[in-house]
């Protein structure tokens, strides 16, 4: 089921004619019920008959207006064969017996629940996001699935839990995609996944992203202990790292400038001095030797 775009007429003059067309109606019907000009006080059944079925053709193309708003579409059926859809703004007439169904096209957004799914590491995690979608094929939407606004929240929660379980919480080797740290990557996984999914709604996704992102609270307290555990190693393995660059780069200067000269017990000694005050957690205390280096 492909869209087609039908033309349609402009409401306003239609609906002048359909009020003057009234007008006259009214006068036949009160010209044949009155006197006969004859002066035989017979009533005219021809200005009556003509009357009615003028009426009745008045009525029947005052029902074939409708009016539609922008970024609005008004798909239009013959006794449930699709005609086409009109797009065009305005009061619009068609055939009065034309079934007519409206379908907005503006962007409209939504935020799932918050759904409870095992990330790809088996942990718990409760996870939501914000859709922003809008119909771009009125008859797709209409005829392909049989209400359009639950088929793309239930899709949408489908995709969420599939995407959830392709991805860690968190990050654990270099180069891995994380729902945590990746959320421009995730985003997109997601904004694809729905629109392969919503494509023959006649729907397009505009946007997808992760608004709520949390371990489950049966686990939430362990996991945090773990994060504090990681953070904490990956701030001692920096700081390590930076000592011993320092250390090195003072005796490099010692030698270089002859300052000292330094055996290796010594050297070992002053090592374990600088790696003790660059690495601790608290100030430390120096201490003057007043004698002799032996």
């Amino acid at each position: 089921m492909k869209e087609r775009i039908l033309k349609s007429l402009p409401g306003i003059p239609v609906l002048i004619m359909v009020l003057l067309a009234g007008v006259v109606a009214i006068w036949l019907f009160l010209t044949g019920i009155g006197p006969d000009p004859k002066g035989e006080g017979v009533a005219s059944g021809s200005l009556i008959i003509a009357a009615i079925l003028l009426g009745i053709v008045a009525f029947l193309s005052l029902t074939g207006l409708y009016k539609i708003e922008p970024n609005q579409g008004a798909v239009l059926s013959l006794f449930g064969k699709y005609v086409g859809t009109v797009k065009e703004t305005g009061l619009r007439w068609n055939n009065p017996f034309y079934g007519k169904r409206k379908v907005s096209e503006r962007v409209r957004n939504f935020e799932s629940g918050r759904l409870k799914v095992n990330e790809l590491d088996g942990s718990p995690i409760e996870i939501a996001a914000v859709i922003v979608w809008r119909v771009v094929d009125c008859a797709e939407a209409v005829y392909n699935v049989d209400d359009y606004e639950s088929f793309v929240h239930i899709q949408s929660e489908s995709a969420l839990r599939a995407m959830a379980t392709s991805y860690p919480y968190d990050q654990h080797e270099e180069g891995q995609l994380a729902l945590r740290s990746h959320a421009n990557e995730v985003g997109q996984h997601l904004k694809d996944e729905l629109q392969a999914r919503l494509a023959d709604a006649g729907v397009e996704v505009l946007d997808a992203r992760i608004s709520h992102l949390a371990y489950a609270p049966e686990i939430a307290q362990a996991m945090l202990q773990r994060q504090q555990a990681n953070a904490i190693i990956a701030a001692r393995t920096r700081i390590v790292a930076g000592a011993v660059g320092m250390v090195e780069m003072a005796l490099e200067e010692l030698q270089k400038n002859g300052v000292v000269q330094l055996d290796e017990e010594r050297k070992a000694q002053m090592v374990s001095n600088l790696l003790v005050v660059l690495c601790g957690e608290r100030a430390t205390q120096p201490i003057v030797n007043a004698g002799t280096l032996y």
